[in-house]
């Protein structure tokens, strides 16, 4: 009888724990992460929050989600964020044949990755490149969003390169000499066989330092940035062909 009667003090202590345990902590935000097979290609994402689901499609082309965070994360408080890389970018699979690295084809990523997981009805965030990726999604699938957000994106090819065009005016007459010097002598397939793919740094520093930064950050600066870090990390046979 007493083995008997102290089963329900068990079960009791058990039922406590469970209450108070981490695990059922409103303030636990658990990560899901994980790939899909989207038509051959496997994509690469990560779920964080609570709430209504949000899917967000990172720039570049061939960047990766990593650069949303921390920024984007006080956004978990109400939305399940979806973050996901895109074909060829960050965790995602890279491909052989960069025929396949086009808008149409990330656009159907994120709706197999949206069926995969069950998402139902999303919206869905597009930032930079990721802004075009997800134009092309809302014209094929709107039927499947309740949000479409553009961030810092374009909707015209000529428009963009009329803008970047402005941006490489407004560099300093001598550093734009020297960067148009880089680029007439080509930029690609020098150095060690390691840095053939990748832009020179001295590039890098002029086109994404001097020429971009300040169109980037204006009245707030990234203290971190460093405009030679995405020359290493981006996928550069993306990026290429993309554009």
């Amino acid at each position: 009888m007493k083995i008997l009667s102290a089963v329900p003090l068990v079960l009791l202590a058990a039922l406590n724990f469970a209450q108070t345990s981490p695990q059922s902590s409103s303030k636990l935000y658990p990560i899901d992460e994980g790939f899909v097979d989207a038509n051959g290609v496997l994509i690469y994402y990560m779920i964080v929050g609570r709430g209504s689901p949000l899917m967000i499609v990172h720039g570049g082309p061939g960047a990766s989600h990593d650069y949303f965070l921390p920024y984007l994360l006080p956004l978990a408080r109400h939305n399940r964020l979806v973050f996901i890389d895109e074909r060829g970018s960050g965790k995602s699979e890279k491909l052989e044949d960069v025929s396949k690295y086009t808008v149409e084809n990330m656009a159907e990523d994120c709706e197999v990755v949206r069926q995969v997981l069950g998402l139902g009805k999303i919206a869905i965030l597009g930032h930079s490149y990721g802004g075009v990726v997800v134009e092309a999604y809302a014209f094929k699938y709107q039927k499947n969003l309740s949000h479409l957000i553009l961030g810092s994106t374009f909707s015209s090819t000529k428009e963009i390169n009329q803008a970047l065009a402005r941006e490489k005016a407004a560099v300093p007459a001598e550093k734009r000499k020297r960067l148009e010097e880089l680029e007439q002598a080509g930029l690609f397939g020098k150095g060690e066989p390691w840095e053939h793919e990748r832009y020179p740094e001295e590039y890098a520093k002029l086109a994404w330092g001097t020429g971009y930064f300040p169109w980037l950050y204006q009245n707030h600066p990234d203290p971190n940035y460093n405009p030679v870090d995405g020359n290493t990390t981006n996928s550069w046979a993306l990026y290429r062909e993309m554009w």
